[in-house]
Formats: structure tokens, C-alpha cells, sequence
């Protein structure tokens, strides 16, 4: 990604960051010292590229709770900080880079794959990127799913309209959960929906992604069936969609 379009990223996720912040109290499994002192060791290590250090630190949060748990209050706001401080010149590009990569490696293995792709048995639950390549928030919100024990398939990144819909229509998808990174890719969602309809598809459009976040009434203008502004969102939005079926 071009260095234009992380620095309107980062200087977006500021702004959600402020809309957000209120979510993170009740959500956290320790107390409000404890996770200061997570979230310093968990960017240290990242900061340092040090893998492992940063995997002792989100799996021991994970086990004081729910996986979800550490993702809302660990990973989210430690990256944000990242991001802010690459704002500031303080840290590289390279460094902002390698804390993403390190911590979608992290996430992955968190909640490896148990049988979300399998084709037997409801829901029937996916989630995409629409064009974008930028498979982070993706992966959280898997890891919130499948943590949850909602079976999900993954059709991955960098997806047209056109293959959405496909995988839709092979699938009989019920749910889909889109993720957009800027706002071209969000506003594509419209047309999105336009061709579910057409085709007659049952698919329940759920849009997410920072664009959404910082313009609540895009979900609207799109034609989102939902809107989840975070990964904790995701599961009460798909249960909800799916009448209590998960």
C-alpha cells in the first residue's frame, strides 16, 4: 500500500479510536492496570519483531477470557498506537508494516480453521474483502466467530462484486460479512447488494470496516442489511440475522 494511503488510514483510525473507546470498558478480562501493562509488553514486542514474545502476551490474555477479549482490548489499541505514532514520525513504515503482518500471523493460529469451510450443516456464514487487500480486520472478526462457535468461510481478499455473489449463490450464503478498507471499496457494497437482489439471493449483507466507522450513516447509503463497527459487533449481528440459530 502506498504511503498516501496509510497515512489516511492511520489518520482515520484516530478518529474511530474516539468513537470506540467507550467499548473497550466491561470488555476487558483484567483490570484497567493490567491491561496498560499487556498492551506495553504486547508493542514492545512487536516494535522488537519478536514473534514469540508477543505471542506469550496475547495468549495469556486469551485464556484470562474470550479470545474476542484480547483482540478488542489488546491487539486493537496496540496498533492504534502504532499507527499514531507513525503519524508523528516516530517509527518507520517497516515498522508499522512487520506489527501488522506479525499480528495477522497471531490472530490466524489463535483460531486456526476448525471446520468453518465444510459445506455440511447451517449457518451458513462467510465473510470477504471487497478489493482491498488488507486481511487484519478480517481475521478478527473470524477469530470472534469461530471463538463463539459459529462455522464461517473465508473467501479471502482482493474479491470483485461479481465473485461475491458467485460464491454466494454456490454457497447459499445467509450471512455475508463484507470488510472495506477506504472508501471506494466501501461504496462498492451498493452495487454488492444491487446484485444479490437481482439474482434473487438470500444473502444478509453485513459491511464493517473503518470508512463505516467513521461515517455512520454509510451503511445506509450502501444498503447494509447490518453494520458492525468492531469484531464484538460481528457476533451479535450474525446471531441476530440468523434468528438464534448459532
Amino acid at each position: 500500500m502506498c504511503r498516501d494511503c496509510l497515512r489516511d488510514v492511520f489518520r482515520l483510525h484516530a478518529q474511530v479510536r474516539q468513537v470506540a473507546d467507550k467499548q473497550t470498558v466491561g470488555l476487558t478480562p483484567f483490570d484497567h492496570q493490567a491491561a496498560l501493562c499487556a498492551q506495553e509488553a504486547f508493542l514492545e514486542a512487536l516494535l522488537d519483531t519478536d514473534r514469540q514474545a508477543a505471542r506469550r502476551v496475547l495468549e495469556s490474555a486469551g485464556r484470562s477470557d474470550r479470545p474476542s477479549d484480547a483482540l478488542e482490548t489488546l491487539v486493537r489499541p496496540v496498533l492504534e498506537r502504532i499507527g499514531n505514532r507513525w503519524e508523528t514520525g516516530e517509527l518507520s513504515l517497516s515498522q508499522v508494516y512487520m506489527s501488522g503482518r506479525i499480528c495477522e500471523e497471531l490472530i490466524e493460529s489463535l483460531q486456526p480453521d476448525h471446520g468453518g469451510n465444510s459445506a455440511g450443516g447451517e449457518p451458513r456464514v462467510a465473510i470477504g474483502v471487497l478489493e482491498d487487500h488488507h486481511a487484519l480486520g478480517k481475521r478478527m472478526v473470524l477469530s470472534v466467530l469461530r471463538a463463539a462457535g459459529i462455522p464461517v468461510r473465508d473467501y479471502g481478499c482482493g474479491l470483485s462484486v461479481h465473485e461475491l455473489v458467485e460464491r454466494s449463490r454456490t454457497d447459499r450464503t445467509q450471512v455475508l460479512l463484507v470488510s472495506a478498507l477506504m472508501l471506494r471499496s466501501a461504496m462498492r457494497i451498493k452495487h454488492l447488494v444491487a446484485a444479490l437482489r437481482t439474482a434473487e439471493l438470500p444473502a444478509k449483507v453485513v459491511a464493517g470496516g473503518a470508512p463505516f466507522v467513521f461515517d455512520r450513516r454509510l451503511a445506509e447509503e450502501v444498503g447494509a442489511d447490518a453494520v458492525g463497527y468492531n469484531a464484538s459487533d460481528a457476533l451479535v449481528i450474525v446471531r441476530r440475522l440468523l434468528g438464534g440459530k448459532s
